[in-house]
């Protein structure tokens, strides 16, 4: 199983990427629309302070012109001057009502107010005038149109005029300033929306040459050295979480693919040799027997000693060979596992009882578990499981040099069995492989290299495992793990 951090799912990667830029669009919306708003509401404010400095404007057009009817009253005797006045008036009343509904706030009210007073003034005076006799003398009515309404009523409607123009005039200034905020605060909101789908778009470059891009490169490569028979070729697993588990189901495969090649291997030269093999056991052990028989019937007790000995010698020599061959046929011979009731010290007595006297040639201490108060029943193939470990031990005892000790420790549990083989020889030049597809190579003189390999093949009937390890004081340490129940697969 990869080690590597929990990596997004492809689908979650593009709901982020989707939901991004939809809040980038939102966010860009929302700043167009901020933008738009507040430039529309700008714009509608300077209309409206456009318009009323217009009608401040209009009203004293007006003004000077109902003042210009009123001297063509008194001073050229105008007929109609009168009725021109009065619709002067009624028009700056209509001003004034137009001001104070674009004003917008109490200080434009005001200002607006203060100025129609001071209209209101000015027309009361002006009412005055028209109410002189006819007999009034035109000297002193001139001064008082010159100087009393002109100069002082007249001139106060100007200050005031120009006052609230000012106000008006300002206020359009800092809407203005307002505007140029606005046209800022807007730049800035769209250029923000901008540069983050522009970050995105980099990020997301990035992000799928890493992520999708160059995984599923590193795949497609995998899949082509995995094809061409590199099994051993490994598909990095990264990206996101879909082509990881692509990598990681297809670095299965090519293990599974690998498993499978190297048992057909050994099936494959085990059937040859199982073809093999028994017609040479059988062309070899039939001369094999003639010839002993022939040593036996040979050796008489006239016959010197040179001669009785090489006899000996050829008896023996048979014996090994047939052995081997023998070995060798339970090596190739399918095993099926005949399960009884037994118990683990029985097991081990039978292993070790055809031992004995090897045992004692080189004076090898044989260190038992301690059965007492122990429960080692057993469900299993007992003569299987003494066969494997006989070979085992003969390996143990033969390794060992004379009077040391080989350590037997068992650890039984509820379901299994662990059963410990230490010896103090020099230690196994090799680790044996259990899925060797043929025997392994042998240390002894007349060895057949096929003690371990019946062991791990009887093991593995057993549905048991057996490991080597090296001892650090030296030696070799075996240990085997069996169920106590065996069940047939």
């Amino acid at each position: 199983m990869s080690s590597r951090p929990h990596a997004k799912s492809l689908k979650d990667v593009l709901l982020i990427h989707e939901l991004t830029f939809f809040l980038l669009v939102i966010l860009a919306g929302a700043a167009g629309v901020i933008g738009m708003r507040i430039w529309d509401k700008s714009s509608q404010e300077s209309q409206r302070i456009h318009l009323m400095v217009q009608e401040i404007q209009q009203t004293r057009g007006d003004l000077y012109r109902q003042m210009k009817e009123l001297f063509d009253l008194h001073f050229l005797k105008d007929p109609q001057a009168q009725e021109e006045y009065n619709v002067y008036t009624l028009s700056i009343d209509a001003h004034f009502r137009k001001l104070l509904a674009l004003s917008a706030d109490s200080q434009e009210r005001s200002a607006i107010q203060e100025l129609n007073a001071s209209y209101q003034d000015l027309i009361q005076e002006t009412q005055h005038i028209f109410t002189l006799v006819e007999g009034y003398n035109n000297a002193e009515l001139e001064k008082a149109l010159n100087t009393h309404l002109e100069s002082s009523i007249f001139h106060h409607y100007e200050i005031i005029s120009a006052r609230a123009e000012r106000l008006l005039l300002l206020k359009h200034s800092e809407l203005s300033a307002r505007l140029e905020d606005v046209k800022h605060i807007a730049f800035t909101l769209l250029i923000i929306p901008i540069g983050l789908a522009l970050l995105l778009l980099v990020f997301s470059h990035i992000f799928l040459k890493r992520a999708i891009v160059r995984p599923i490169r590193n795949v497609l490569h995998a899949t082509r050295e995995i094809s061409a028979g590199n099994l051993d070729h490994k598909a990095p697993e990264e990206g996101v979480a879909e082509l990881a588990a692509l990598s990681c189901a297809i670095n299965s495969m090519a293990q599974e693919l690998s498993r499978s090649q190297e048992a057909l291997v050994r099936s494959e030269k085990q059937a040859a040799l199982g073809l093999l093999v028994p017609m040479l056991a059988h062309n070899i052990r039939n001369p094999l027997a003639s010839i002993r028989a022939t040593a036996q019937v040979a050796d008489s007790a006239n016959l010197d000693q040179e001669t009785r000995d090489s006899l000996t010698a050829i008896i023996n020599t048979v014996d090994r060979l047939d052995r081997w061959t023998r070995a060798l046929l339970a090596y190739l011979h399918p095993l099926k596992p005949h399960a009884s009731a037994t118990t683990l010290r029985q097991v081990l007595q039978g292993a070790l009882s055809p031992l004995q006297q090897k045992i004692q040639e080189k004076q090898i201490s044989i260190q038992l578990p301690d059965w007492q108060n122990v429960n080692d029943n057993m469900f299993t193939d007992e003569n299987l499981l003494e066969q494997a470990l006989y070979n085992l031990l003969l390996n143990a005892v033969e390794a060992s040099p004379p009077s040391s000790a080989i350590t037997i420790e068992c650890d039984i549990a509820e379901d299994s069995i662990r059963l410990r083989i230490s010896d103090q020889g020099p230690g196994m030049p090799f680790i044996p492989d259990p899925h060797a597809a043929s025997p392994g190579p042998t240390t002894k003189r007349f060895g057949t290299g096929l003690g371990i390999p019946f062991a791990f093949k009887a093991m593995e009937a057993l549905s048991g495992h057996i490991h080597f390890n090296h001892q650090v004081k030296g030696g070799t340490m075996i240990d085997i793990i069996l169920p106590r129940d065996y069940e047939p697969q």
